[in-house]
């Protein structure tokens, strides 16, 4: 396993000013980040991606769809949005060196309608997936598609879900990207919800359920862990929390509190204990 930080602890607009963070990660334990960007317009990829080599370090990748985007939705013009983005994307993690792309890969996170999904939103999600399934090979990334709390999307909650959107889709380089935090809201054993995942399991984000540091909550670690361990998972670990300072970032991930003695302080406590799991 890998361990990975999300950079959205940092900055909601990575850019190469934050090149600078690499050789302080590399010290404190990562093996690697998680790259979030919303806007790939002037991205630099080819820099980011040298400077992450120089460091002896690697990437995943992270985005999130627009308001006008959407997989599910029954405009023809939203869902072509979403996949030439989600396409563009799939490109830029793969000069980034990324072979994993997680997120909410359905509707613009927030997005609730006040009711339940439809069975005609569902498959045009599965539609909208496989439709990507030839980018993703061609550029050898796998897209991994995450289930949110309920206060998040009405889409997709469960990792039962996740796991049947997956094999409704049924491509080798789409599968489901589990996050304790999400799984502590909706699922009723956190544990059982990893091996549910199976081999669908192409990336876990390991937050604590307050999205502070991880091993100070009750996610069940223990349990998670040997549940990776007896999948064989061989994947990221990303501690994903928020610049709670920051404030585009604690509005929009509902953080009014300080959640430890600095945001950056959750990353660095967090891999220590994760590294420590891991181990056994």
């Amino acid at each position: 396993m890998k361990f990975g930080v999300n950079t959205l602890i940092w900055t909601g607009a990575f850019d190469r000013s934050h090149l600078s963070l690499l050789p302080r990660l590399k010290e404190r334990g990562f093996d690697g980040l998680e790259i979030v960007v919303f806007h790939l317009e002037d991205f630099p990829a080819a820099e980011t991606r040298k400077s992450l080599e120089e460091n002896e370090m690697q990437c995943t990748f992270c985005t999130a769809l627009a308001a006008d985007m959407s997989g599910i939705s029954e405009d023809a013009g939203a869902r072509r949005r979403a996949r030439t983005y989600l396409e563009d994307c799939t490109k830029t993690a793969a000069d980034l060196g990324a072979k994993a792309f997680g997120g909410a890969f359905y509707a613009p996170i927030g997005y609730l309608p006040g009711r339940r999904r439809t069975q005609d939103e569902w498959k045009r999600e599965v539609e909208f997936l496989q439709s990507l399934g030839d980018t993703l090979t061609r550029h050898d990334v796998t897209l991994a598609v995450e289930p949110l709390n309920r206060f998040e999307t009405f889409f997709l909650n469960t990792t039962a879900d996740a796991v049947r959107l997956c094999e409704e889709v049924n491509h080798p380089k789409i599968g489901v990207l589990l996050d304790t935090f999400h799984a502590n809201i909706e699922e009723r054993d956190v544990v059982a919800a990893v091996r549910t995942a199976g081999r669908h399991l192409k990336h876990v984000h390991t937050c604590e359920n307050d999205r502070g540091t991880p091993g100070t909550g009750h996610v069940p670690w223990s349990g998670v862990f040997q549940a990776l361990r007896d999948l064989r998972y061989d994947g990221w670990l990303i501690i994903e929390s928020f610049g709670y300072t920051i404030p585009e970032i604690a509005t929009a991930a509902c953080i009014w509190r300080d959640l430890a003695p600095s945001p950056e302080q959750i990353a660095f406590d967090g891999v220590k204990f994760l590294r420590r799991m891991a181990a056994g």
